[in-house]
């Protein structure tokens, strides 16, 4: 009598068979053996596995790209990337800084690598994290060539993104269809928020109001340049003396002040300088000097009247 046995009530589902899961410590790039510098992994969002890690993708026959959800289970915090090379030793995998960061992983920390599928990307929105991002001529061109080097796209992450020896930060604040999204081979719409820390520049009006000119005291204008006032003088006695001839002017009447001669033609936003303000002489054309003026065209005149000789 024969039996057969079963443990599963039900076939492992395909999606299962062909998922990549396995935990490595990882280590950022700056401690990967080697002469070479591999500085560019740090410009990008990829990273470095071992060579088990392609033996075993291989043979889950998954999809293209490789894509893969990066989970470090005691911060509870995620992200995703794709692959760069397989050279890595075994049980390790290199990430750039900032990804750690994000993930809250420190040096020889333990995280949790899957293959996933994402969708492509069709929009994004990023904030700069300091208003120098301002300062790029084009930042929708830096950004769009520093994404080259990104397989895909985590809302909440802060990326990096190296340019002219400067690293500027990005928190990704959306992503659609998705909050996870592939960006390789795709038409993807970019928009920027403020960055963090900008404040808005205070627009000041260009015509400011002057305010209405109020009557000052007659005392402020007697530095001021006066026209003719009567009986303003002081006289003088025959006998010598003084009392009584102090002069007891009128009060100063703000009509009496001179005022200047107002431009007519002044036009808002317009300066002019007046170099002299008396009337230059017209000039005379040099043909109307010539018409005018002819030598010898005199008549002379004789004191004695020549008469008649008979």
């Amino acid at each position: 009598m024969c039996f057969s046995f079963n443990m599963f009530d039900h076939p492992i589902p395909r999606a299962f068979q062909n998922r990549f899961s396995t935990q490595y410590r990882c280590y950022s790039v700056s401690m990967l053996a080697g002469p070479n510098d591999r500085s560019d992994v740090e410009k990008g969002g990829k990273i470095i596995m071992p060579p088990s890690a392609l033996d075993q993708l291989s043979r889950l026959n998954i999809t293209y790209p490789m894509l893969f959800k990066l989970t470090n289970k005691n911060s509870d915090r995620m992200t995703h990337c794709g692959v760069l090379e397989f050279v890595a030793d075994e049980g390790i995998c290199y990430l750039p800084h900032w990804m750690m960061q994000n993930l809250l992983l420190e040096e020889g920390g333990l995280v949790q690598v899957e293959s996933v599928n994402l969708m492509v990307a069709t929009y994004s929105k990023f904030q700069p994290q300091s208003p120098d991002f301002l300062d790029i001529t084009n930042p929708k061109a830096v950004l769009e060539n520093a994404l080259r080097n990104f397989a895909c796209l985590t809302t909440g992450d802060v990326i990096a993104i190296n340019y002219n020896e400067k690293i500027y930060e990005l928190r990704v604040m959306e992503t659609k269809p998705d909050k996870a999204v592939s960006i390789i081979e795709c038409d993807m719409n970019v928009d920027f928020d403020a960055p963090l820390g900008y404040k808005e520049p205070e627009r000041r009006s260009h015509y400011h109001e002057e305010p209405a000119e109020e009557e000052g005291d007659a005392s402020s204008y007697a530095d001021m340049d006066v026209g003719f006032r009567a009986f303003t003088g002081s006289g003088n006695r025959l006998d010598g003396k003084k009392k009584g001839i102090e002069p007891s002017p009128a009060p100063i009447d703000p009509s009496d002040i001179k005022r200047g001669i107002p431009n007519y033609d002044y036009k808002v936003g317009k300066i002019t300088f007046i170099r002299n303000s008396r009337p230059q002489p017209k000039k005379v054309d040099d043909e109307d000097a010539m018409n005018r003026f002819i030598a010898f065209s005199g008549e002379g005149q004789s004191l004695r009247k020549k008469g008649r000789k008979p």
